[in-house]
């Protein structure tokens, strides 16, 4: 299990902080400064209003919900998870593991085809409502990105989004699933809720943008840079949005990939979704100029994201993965 680092006094430290809500139907001016604060500020913020039918969602939701009752043998003949696929407690290939089960879903159609067979009785609901689902995110994904270039001045503001619209694009969607702890004294002077089970480590999304849908379990904590872990409430409305490693490269550092991480509730499941936007393997990721200056050089050299995925899976969760890729002061352009 990943055990967060406890304060001296045995408890972690945690402080009630509302994320940004963003409706994005307000005007698109105010929407994109809005954005570009929260990008700045939080790396977070909640979306409502975000176009994305009800319909849509709930059928996604159903499925995962349908796949995770089933017994354990036939989850895991959709598995392993080897990048897609079933996996259950180990996250990724170095050690880490936690209170959760999971999904992961290749962003192409023709793999979601392929792989719905062994994932559903049903193949071609299952698949319908994933595709959808797919096409309704990544969508809004290039919508928000677009709405960012803008707030940021960028004159060309597919400059994201295009990586994403790319035929090639290596986005995928994770469905991951916490089980209740059980045996748990619900008294709320039990020790264990001080210092909670972890569902899944602290760590950075290493892709360009994140749409997370989740039940109304509360779970999902960030860190922010005074260390302080900020619990973030469920919302029945809203897409969570937060920026990637690859998006504060783009941006220079001005846009922050923060850490989060989620805990295991004591009295019921949470399932949540995440749509994770990428670009293509062979992309070539980097400042892009209207970020740079002469009192703004560039943070971090260019790399592919082949090269940056690689790189996320060689590491354990927590490591600070996009510093690998940062200038250092005796580099050239770092001086």
């Amino acid at each position: 299990m990943v055990v967060a680092a406890p304060t001296p006094d045995g408890n972690e430290k945690t402080r009630a902080t509302e994320l940004p809500v963003i409706d994005l139907s307000d005007r698109r001016s105010e929407v994109s400064k809005l954005m570009v604060k929260a990008c700045e500020d939080f790396g977070f913020f909640k979306l409502i209003n975000h176009g994305v039918a009800d319909d849509i969602i709930a059928k996604m939701e159903e499925q995962s919900y349908q796949f995770f009752a089933k017994p354990s043998s036939e989850k895991e003949l959709a598995g392993p998870s080897k990048p897609y696929g079933y996996g259950c407690r180990n996250i990724g290939c170095n050690g880490d593991v936690g209170e959760v089960e999971y999904l992961i879903l290749d962003g192409n159609p023709a793999s979601i085809a392929r792989s719905s067979e062994t994932i559903s009785a049903d193949a071609i609901e299952f698949r319908c409502a994933v595709r959808s689902y797919v096409e309704a995110v990544r969508a809004l994904a290039c919508e928000i990105l677009e709405v960012m270039a803008e707030g940021l001045g960028v004159p060309h503001t597919s400059v994201f989004s295009a990586l994403v619209r790319d035929v090639d694009a290596d986005s995928l969607l994770r469905l991951n699933h916490y089980p209740p702890v059980p045996h748990w004294d619900t008294s709320p002077s039990d020790p264990r809720h001080q210092n909670p089970r972890i569902g899944f480590g602290e760590h950075t999304d290493p892709q360009i943008l994140t749409l997370l849908r989740s039940n109304d379990v509360r779970g999902l904590q960030i860190s922010l840079h005074d260390g302080v872990w900020v619990p973030v409430d469920p919302h029945p409305q809203a897409f969570f949005v937060n920026v990637g490693d690859v998006l504060q490269a783009m941006t220079n550092g001005r846009f922050l990939s923060v850490k989060h991480r989620a805990t295991v509730s004591w009295y019921r499941s949470r399932m949540s979704m995440a749509y994770f936007a990428s670009p293509p393997l062979r992309a070539r990721i980097g400042p892009i100029p209207e970020m740079v200056t002469p009192h703004n050089p560039p943070l971090y050299r260019s790399f592919t994201w082949d090269e940056y995925k690689k790189a996320t899976y060689s590491r354990r969760l927590g490591d600070g993965r996009l510093n690998m890729f940062r200038f250092q002061p005796n580099d050239e352009l770092g001086k």
